[in-house]
């Protein structure tokens, strides 16, 4: 019989590692296990095998201190307060993992970038920026990491396959350039005890001539907005509203409109993850290349085409029609709580990271939930627009992953390429997505502890598990530089909200703006490399008419913009979800 067969977990440790380094950090690690990384994919003895291989490859790094930074949702700050201290514990590196808000996280990187300086040993950084880093290639390529210098460090029971963003990360070249540390999508969530009331029901389809259910497209979300916010006004004594949403000018904004609000409306190529050659943001790349060609309608973009203008038109009337007073001057972060009051009806544009929000008890505020904790609400996919393709992408997922950068020394990118990898080993990742439920693995999602949580947590077990997940994807490679074209988005649609421009007005404003950004970069591109020739090179300007098209984006104007409304039942659509899994 062999040596793992006939040896206990501790013998079978010291034969693998040495005595000194096996029993110095098997207790921390056995502590760890035992009281906080239950339930895992792995039993406890191969728990053990993960935990003390970290401890033998940071014995190199004992005594330092790394900094590491992360934008602050729940499963980062159970990294930080949690998982920092154990990997101290079990490897002797002490981590300062830093929370920052999204922009600040955003800027560090493009600090670091342009610099050179090291700011952080780590970053949690949207897979967003793919684009950035593979052509860029100030971050550490993690394929030729892994297996040349970093190859020390690699935890071999890594397991990249398991990983359900793997290809949210890969760049043009086919190399992966980050490590997914969470995921979640933007989906539909509505009131399903209100969508279910017999007397409700009656009353749409009376006006509609359709069933009140999870609205297909943008028609039906429009009807239904009306229904709640025009029709029913109140219910059991609380003024309702058929939408919610946010439009304070400000950073999130922009991301509230690249997180693939235009595909949503349908203003990109047929194509996952992301529409080639014309993709979420309107920007056009050729099939084959790593050039970008152009943003507006007259370079082949589709930033300011009829489908785009459309998809911004929808997001302000929408805000000023069906949503609470005082929405348009919220930013994400405010709108948040507001769910939660129990006043809204649905909303079409909602992250699944803030699921752990909307399970909170009744005692803590939150009036979505029953007396005995039960969701009232539902996700489900988001609808999508009139311009929308079969086979396009449906929806956002971020994707945030860890990113090295080669201005790191090497023996602290080393100790933070440890932690990134503790934090996402299977021997934590069951709990942590229990905790933050942003989840990166397949076998963790397929625990038999999430098929026991599922129903109290509104359809995102059944999501993750459903063939559907693949159509959410982050910012893909089509955008050259994420950092300094982002912030156009949020300065240019905050004007559509104050009223200071039209959507067309700011889409035309917004995709000249893009294509000067482009143009600079691609004028340093020839000159100095600096993206390794696969910066932009715009195609020269021509009539729009040139482009427009009933195949392909950027797709021509529709003479109908709001078809019928078309609605699924929600137990129809997890059974689709549940017999594909």
């Amino acid at each position: 019989m062999s040596i793992r067969t006939t040896l206990p977990a501790a013998a079978l440790l010291v034969a693998m590692f040495g005595a000194s380094s096996a029993f110095a950090d098997e207790a921390a690690a056995k502590k760890w296990i035992d009281s906080e990384f239950q339930p895992s994919t792995l039993s406890k003895d191969e728990q053990m095998k993960e935990m003390m291989w970290f401890a033998k490859a940071a014995e190199p790094f004992k005594g330092m201190e790394i900094n590491v930074l992360s934008e602050g949702i729940p499963t980062h700050t159970y990294e930080a307060e949690v998982l920092a201290k154990a990997f101290e514990e079990i490897t002797g590196i002490k981590v300062n993992h830093q929370i920052l808000g999204e922009g600040e996280v955003v800027q560090a990187v493009q600090t670091q970038m342009q610099t050179n300086r090291n700011l952080y040993d780590g970053y949690v950084n949207d897979s967003d920026l793919i684009g950035t880093h593979s052509r860029l290639q100030s971050a550490i390529n993690l394929t030729d990491w892994m297996a040349g210098e970093g190859k020390d460090v690699t935890n071999p029971m890594l397991d990249l396959d398991d990983f359900m963003g793997k290809s949210f990360t890969t760049g043009p070249d086919g190399k992966l350039w980050q490590l997914p540390d969470q995921q979640f999508a933007n989906l539909y969530w509505f009131r399903k005890d209100w969508f279910d009331r017999p007397d409700l029901k009656e009353k749409f389809k009376a006006k509609y001539g359709y069933e009140l259910g999870v609205p297909v497209n943008w028609s039906a979300y429009e009807d239904i907005a009306e229904f709640f916010t025009n029709d029913v006004k109140e219910i059991d004594g609380v003024r309702v509203y058929g939408h919610m949403d946010y439009g304070k000018r400000a950073p999130d904004l922009g991301w509230r409109m690249t997180d693939a609000w235009l595909s949503m409306a349908g203003e990109a190529d047929v194509g996952i993850p992301n529409g080639r050659p014309v993709d979420e943001w309107g920007i056009r790349m050729e099939k084959g290349s790593c050039n970008p060609v152009g943003a507006s309608v007259s370079r082949g973009g589709g930033a300011n085409s009829p489908a785009a203008v459309y998809a911004v038109r929808k997001w302000d009337e929408w805000l000023r029609q069906y949503a609470p007073p005082g929405a348009a001057d919220l930013d994400f972060y405010q709108s948040l709580p507001a769910l939660a009051q129990g006043n809204v009806a649905q909303q079409i544009f909602w992250y699944s990271a803030f699921t752990a929000t909307m399970v909170q008890p009744k005692a803590q505020g939150n009036n979505t939930v029953d007396e005995a904790g039960k969701p009232l609400w539902r996700m489900a996919p988001s609808p999508h627009g009139p311009y929308w393709k079969e086979g396009s992408q449906r929806g956002y997922q971020d994707a945030g992953s860890w990113t090295l950068f080669n201005s790191t020394p090497v023996d602290r990118r080393k100790a933070a390429w440890l932690y990134a990898q503790f934090v996402v080993s299977k021997t934590v990742d069951v709990k942590k997505s229990h905790v933050g439920l942003t989840f990166i693995r397949d076998s963790t999602v397929r625990h038999k502890s999430f098929t026991e949580r599922a129903p109290n947590l509104g359809g995102l077990i059944e999501f993750y598990r459903s063939p559907d997940r693949v159509a959410w994807t982050p910012t893909g490679v089509n955008v050259p530089d994420y950092p300094k074209l982002a912030q156009l988005f949020w300065q240019n649609i905050g004007d559509v909200n104050s009223g200071a421009f039209t959507p067309q007005q700011a889409m035309d404003r917004l995709a000249e703006q893009m294509d000067q950004v482009m143009a600079r970069m691609q004028a340093v591109d020839e000159s100095n490399n600096v993206y390794h020739g696969c910066g932009p090179r715009l195609n020269p300007k021509s009539d729009p008419s040139k482009w427009l098209s009933k195949d392909h984006a950027p797709w021509a104007k529709l003479d109908n913009e709001k078809p019928k409304g078309e609605t699924i039942a929600y137990d129809e659509l997890i059974k689709r979800w549940t017999e594909n899994q």
